[in-house]
């Protein structure tokens, strides 16, 4: 699975929660919340001050070691 900005953070979770640590390491612990299920990663990035292509980078490098 290729991890894209467009993609919603709760499913790519869905997929594969281990992808979690990822998202906690770039400061978004608010996995949870309601919004992670209509927000995208692209978005989530802007409004958390994270560089998003390092972000998706590291995403998806971790999501090609679990296949």
């Amino acid at each position: 699975m290729t991890i894209t900005k467009d993609m919603l953070i709760a499913d790519v979770l869905q997929k594969n929660e281990d992808l979690a640590d990822v998202f906690f390491e770039f400061g978004m612990h608010c996995l949870g919340c309601p919004i992670s299920h209509g927000e995208n990663i692209e978005q989530a990035a802007a409004a958390h001050g994270i560089d998003l292509d390092s972000m998706l980078s590291e995403l998806n490098k971790r999501a090609e070691k679990k296949s």
